[in-house]
């Protein structure tokens, strides 16, 4: 491939961009190179944002972007960006708001039309070559905002100015004139939830169904019964069907009927990092071990297919190969019968294996001919082994096939996410090798997404690291590293957590509004400065770093944390009461401080009955429980975190355990049984 093939893009690191380096379009990649030249040569700009694993992005780019004739139509129109939104999530925050609000919906592709100026004048997804299924076709669209820009271009002046003042008034997130949040709110929004839910396929409301794990682990938490039986339920439907790769492991990213079977086929790192935590959580209520085989499939197939060699994690896996969606995932029932022999019929039961497949095609709902395996039901003691053994002869077939792209770019904020699963699932199931691989994982992020002076890079790929850490990448990596402490007791972990909230003080801090910007006040402006708290299919950095500041505050017991935690808690007062569905881990930062837990600070070095009392803790402590070890080795680093434990000290030169909770401390406690009574735990 020569430089004239293809366009600047070649120049770029990311698969996404890399994708389309060859296209007729001459992309350019975000930067002020194309915003000059389309006021250089007055031209509009057509941006369009995508990822590397969508499906409808593929669609996109075969019909229209290598299309010559129309790829001719927009060089001659626009100037033309490519915009990563792995890679760039607030350029992608700020113009996804604007196709919500133009059109009620958005997704991915995303295409945006501009001024030079970068204010926007319409908005689509995804857009066919020529009009059909009610849209307007790419052709069309062009020669129609051609003929406006040379003719009406006042109309879409207003109207840019018109949209990008909707936008920045969106932008200004006002504090709470209500009530404060309560527990009767919480108890609403379980309530609501349940309402929602889909009794006989589990999940909430109808197609297309996604995994939405906050909304698990709120009900998981709630201490109610139906609810926990409502997520426990959910979490075994998907585990069943389609959504999980029965094969090799992982979900997909989301079902498109009500029932869990058809997936879109892309694997997302994210979604695998916060499935692991409701799996794990419904398999200490339940004590089934169903639950927790499930973390154990997710994480061979994270440490398998998806860990860099120097420990971090890659992005995703995309939906096709060989031009199509999901063929790598399925299976024609000829294939079966030439691999299994006598199991054929067997398995062609337990996976619902049908002749005419059992896979539509999205678009025409036509049958492929290709079966995706599923389960209707739990295999029994009997039926494990023998499946085991046929899923690897399957596994090891579907190896000689052509694999999907998988994204090799590694992200900050999605492997603190996976830090923050292996961390809790190291603890929860006594894995040292999860745990290991969660340490390793932050030790890549030290090395290779964190300048000199500790800010933090959001992207690395083949040696390069790129794009000022956003919110998310600081607060998903704090949350990582506060469950890192609490499996490791490593309080160097905690010296991290510190340091880095004190950068994000510095860097996005909204002092005017309260809460925390997506940007860095370091980076170059964008047309607003967004500031997000609603939970989507990863939650926003302010609800996460809501349960971290109250995290921070519980162990270090500083006034500054205290209050940070309180004015983060102001932002969510009103949306939360308004609109609590769309605010989950939000509630569940807020339900955890109803609960309360206890702070547990043990005194002395490792010895037989701190050892004992440190691994019962681990293997029973609660979500809201703050533990603190303090040896001889690490006093003085908790005198200078933590000024409250400076006082507590062995009693006799005894090792001793502190527990205080609800505003009330008890008398110290020696060993592990006087643990269990002070903490009412069996």
């Amino acid at each position: 491939m020569t430089m004239e093939q293809t366009n600047l893009l070649i120049h770029e690191k990311s698969p996404y961009l890399l994708q389309h380096a060859s296209n007729p379009v001459y992309w350019y990649p975000w930067g002020e190179a194309a915003f000059q030249k389309a006021r250089d040569e007055d031209k509009p700009i057509f941006l369009s944002i995508g990822y590397s694993t969508c499906h409808w992005c593929h669609v996109m780019e075969h019909e229209s972007f290598e299309e010559p004739s129309i790829a001719k139509l927009l060089n001659d129109v626009f100037v033309c960006i490519k915009v990563d939104r792995e890679e760039r999530p607030d350029i992608d925050s700020i113009y996804m708001t604007v196709c919500q609000m133009m059109n009620g919906s958005g997704g991915w592709p995303l295409s945006l039309f501009l001024l030079p100026n970068q204010k926007p004048f319409h908005a689509a997804t995804y857009i066919p070559p020529e009009q059909r299924y009610g849209r307007i076709g790419m052709k069309e669209l062009i020669t129609r905002v051609d003929e406006m820009w040379r003719i009406e271009r006042n109309k879409l002046e207003d109207a840019s100015e018109k949209i990008t003042d909707h936008l920045v008034s969106h932008q200004l997130t006002a504090l709470a004139d209500t009530n404060e949040i309560n527990e009767t709110i919480i108890k609403n929004a379980e309530a609501s939830l349940l309402v929602q839910f889909d009794k006989e396929n589990g999940g909430f409301g109808e197609a297309p169904k996604f995994p939405t794990p906050h909304r698990l682990l709120f009900l998981l938490r709630s201490g109610n019964q139906e609810k926990i039986n409502a997520a426990l339920y959910t979490l075994e439907k998907m585990r069943l069907g389609g959504l999980f790769d029965q094969v090799g492991y992982g979900f997909h990213r989301y079902a498109t009927d009500t029932e869990w079977l058809i997936p879109h086929f892309e694997k997302m790192l994210y979604d695998q990092a916060l499935l692991i935590i409701p799996y794990i959580e419904a398999y200490k209520h339940s004590n089934d071990t169903f639950y927790e085989n499930v973390v154990h499939e997710l994480i061979t197939y994270i440490l398998r297919d998806m860990n860099h060699p120097d420990g971090g994690f890659y992005t995703a896996e995309d939906a096709d190969s060989e031009g199509e969606e999901g063929i790598f995932y399925t299976w024609e029932k000829k294939e079966l019968d030439t691999l299994l022999g006598n199991s054929l019929a067997w398995i062609n039961r337990i996976w619902n294996i049908q002749d005419k497949g059992n896979f539509r095609d999205e678009s025409s709902g036509i049958y492929t001919g290709r079966n995706i395996p599923h389960l209707k039901e739990r295999l029994n003691k009997s039926e494990v082994d023998r499946f085991s053994s046929l899923q690897k002869i399957l596994f090891k077939e579907r190896e000689k096939r052509v694999h999907p792209l998988k994204d090799t770019k590694i992200l900050t904020d999605w492997n603190g996410l996976m830090i923050t699963a292996l961390a809790k699932a190291g603890r929860s199931l006594q894995c040292r090798t999860y745990v290991h691989a969660a340490e390793k994982a932050a030790q890549f992020v030290e090395t290779y997404l964190t300048k000199e002076n500790g800010d933090l890079w959001h992207r690395w790929r083949d040696g390069e690291a790129i794009i000022p850490g956003n919110l998310e990448d600081y607060v998903f990596y704090i949350n990582g590293l506060l469950e890192l402490y609490n499996s490791t007791m490593n309080v160097g972990y905690i010296v991290k957590v510190v340091e880095l909230a004190e950068h994000i003080e510095r860097l996005f801090k909204d002092q005017q509004q309260a809460g925390y910007f997506m940007t860095s006040q370091e980076v170059d402006p964008l047309i607003v400065r967004p500031k997000e708290i609603y939970d989507g299919a990863i939650p926003s950095g302010n609800s996460i770093h809501l349960d971290n500041l109250i995290r921070i505050a519980r162990l270090t017991g500083d006034p500054k944390w205290k209050k940070a935690a309180a004015d983060l808690f102001r932002l969510f007062e009103k949306p939360v009461q308004d609109q609590s569905l769309n605010f989950m881990q939000a509630l569940l930062a807020f339900q955890g401080h109803f609960q309360g837990g206890p702070e547990i600070v043990i005194v002395g070095n490792h010895e037989l009955q701190v050892d004992e009392c440190l691994e019962w803790l681990q293997m029973h402590r609660q979500p809201s429980d703050v533990i603190i070890h303090i040896t001889d080795q690490n006093r003085e680093q908790w005198r200078q975190l933590a000024s409250h434990t400076k006082n507590k000290l062995p009693v006799n030169g005894k090792a001793s355990i502190y527990i205080c909770q609800s505003f009330e401390c008890k008398p110290p406690v020696f060993d592990l049984d006087e643990l269990k009574i002070a903490l009412n735990r069996p």
